[in-house]
């Protein structure tokens, strides 16, 4: 059973109970506890070091995990605020991704512990909604004049650009991947959201005057955008065993007790009202110095954890039998620990999809053969090889098909370009040969003309079209620099067909694996065949490429 957990959100309503659910349950070794704010993991720490002692060692860890490490502790107020700390948030959004994932706190973080399971029970979803896209979109649309936008806004227009949740989820997921994989984690269990407490559109509650709300129906967008994103992650070869717990219902509570507490805009005083007639305009905002101090708001309230505190009315009527109504974090506490063993809860979303979605079916590949013998009647009446578009992508799709394609022309079958025993095929002969014969293929203008460049033998000379895929135009970038030139060798792999020697020496490598694998089905019959496995008994450009993505990208499914 595994001994090293990290708990993102540990010191949270949820994740406090479930770090003691995993201490009764599952024996832990080590439990990671982390939080935002160093007091709340601390706090956290020593609680459950009160509790149980040495049966186990608790760390804490705290800092904002959608940022680099070094800005962990930085608020977002902060940032916001900050020309070149924004312009750097953005860099990590929207830059390269290498750069960003090197830099980023979650990653640190499991490099620095490397656990065995992690439980994330961070509010994502709320947390990125609650940024406010729409009041965002807003302050831009107040600087588009009839002549365009006025430059004095490009403040608030990287705010907005910081406040889009697609990015920053898809982000989150793809260093999750990364890291996970890396590192070698076992088990990633989510606590997710509805974003509405299980209700529909018809919520009565909101953020503004709008119904439904269009915050909680962004943090909705959020949570079931984060969900597939996992589904996706949980479909990945050598990603960690992927759940999810998606509770539909209010989460509380922590404590009741009598406190000075905010509003819902951080307003924290009692004030004398003033009468005013409705007459001319209506200031919304005025000074707090304007109107006379009556204390402080103090109030008997629920403590929900992250969805705040609530009055007795608010608790009442948000719980009431036909509302969000509510669960306790020790049941989810349970299920999460439950589902770490292996226990089959019904709870898991991810299991759910995977039951609920259609997968391939026996009558499709019967009818892709068909298929594939009219398209080869079709291709042969009309003596125009049927290729590449590029319409499905990436442009390394469409190079590999069309190098694959110049092969079959010169050689028909696989055994052919790899030659006899008495007489192999070197890398060189490949390229000679290909290179001669490209001046009567119609890959010559077909290739070129949908935007796949071809990269003669001596890696200077570029056959191309009007337009060249790769690399890809950013922005406004419509050329690169003669700097950027050393990037030929990563362009050619990418999108360019390489007629370079050394490319053919990879394509002799790949189709003597494949013509070995094809062989050895033909004696062992069905347990042979895998994704390692060439299937076709004929030279099938799109057999092949297929193989490739199989077994050198790591391009396959397995579920």
């Amino acid at each position: 059973m595994y001994q090293d957990f990290l708990i993102l959100g540990g010191a949270g309503l949820v994740g406090l109970q479930v770090c003691r659910r995993i201490m009764r349950d599952l024996q832990p070794r080590r439990i990671v506890v982390a939080s935002l704010f160093e007091h709340e993991s601390r706090a956290a720490v020593e609680a459950l070091y009160a509790e149980y002692g040495n049966a186990a060692a608790f760390v804490p860890s705290w800092g904002n995990l959608f940022v680099p490490h070094d800005l962990a502790e930085v608020s977002r107020g902060q940032i916001l605020s900050d020309k070149a700390l924004r312009r750097r948030l953005l860099d990590t959004l929207y830059g390269d991704f290498d750069k960003a994932y090197d830099e980023n706190k979650l990653v640190r973080l499991l490099k620095e512990h490397r656990p065995e399971v992690i439980v994330d029970c961070v509010n994502t979803a709320t947390g990125l909604s609650y940024q406010n896209v729409f009041d965002g979109a807003a302050k831009v649309l107040d600087w588009l004049g009839d002549d365009g936008f006025d430059t004095k806004g490009s403040d608030d227009l990287e705010a907005f650009l910081l406040s889009q949740s697609v990015p920053q989820l898809i982000r989150h997921v793809r260093f999750l991947h990364r890291a996970t994989t890396e590192y070698r984690t076992q088990v990633y269990v989510k606590i997710g959201t509805t974003g509405t407490g299980g209700m529909g559109l018809n919520i009565p509650y909101t953020h503004s005057e709008d119904k439904p709300s269009k915050v909680l129906l962004a943090k909705n967008e959020a949570g079931f955008g984060h969900t597939g994103l996992l589904f996706l992650l949980a479909r990945t070869p050598w990603a960690p065993i992927v759940k999810e717990v998606k509770p539909a219902a209010m989460i509380g509570y922590r404590a009741v007790t009598t406190v000075a507490v905010t509003d819902k805009h951080g307003n924290d005083k009692l004030f004398a009202p003033r009468a005013e007639q409705l007459a001319g305009s209506l200031a919304l905002r005025q000074a707090e110095t304007d109107y006379e101090r009556r204390g402080d708001l103090v109030v008997s309230v629920v403590d929900t954890g992250e969805n705040g505190v609530f009055t007795r009315g608010e608790f009442a009527a948000i719980t009431a039998l036909g509302q969000m109504e509510y669960i306790t974090p020790e049941e989810i506490a349970r299920i999460v620990a439950l589902e770490i063993r292996g226990a089959n809860t019904g709870q898991d979303v991810i299991s759910a999809l995977d039951s609920a979605v259609l997968n391939p079916s026996y009558k499709a590949g019967l009818v892709r053969s068909a298929a594939m013998n009219d398209l080869m009647v079709a291709e042969r009446e009309s003596e125009l090889p049927s290729v590449a578009l590029g319409r499905l992508g990436p442009p390394e799709l469409s190079k590999l098909l069309f190098e694959a394609q110049l092969l079959k022309e010169c050689f028909g079958t696989i055994p052919g370009v790899l030659g006899s025993e008495e007489a192999p095929h070197t890398a060189e002969s490949l390229s000679k040969t290909v290179t001669e014969h490209l001046e009567k293929s119609t890959v010559r203008f077909t290739a070129p003309s949908i935007g796949i460049p071809i990269l003669m033998p001596d890696g200077k000379t570029l056959l191309r079209g009007p337009r060249i895929n790769v690399p890809e135009v950013v922005g406004h970038r419509t050329e690169v620099s003669a700097a950027d030139r050393k990037s030929t060798d990563a362009w050619a792999r990418k999108g360019w067909i390489d007629l370079r020697v050394s490319n053919c020496a990879v394509w002799l490598e790949r189709l003597a694996k494949m013509n070995a694998a094809r062989a050895e089905l033909r004696t062992a019959g069905s347990a042979a065949a895998s994704i390692k496995t060439y299937i076709g008994s004929a030279f099938e450009i799109g057999e092949v490429v297929a193989w490739i993505f199989n077994n050198e990208m790591g391009g396959h499914r397995i579920k």
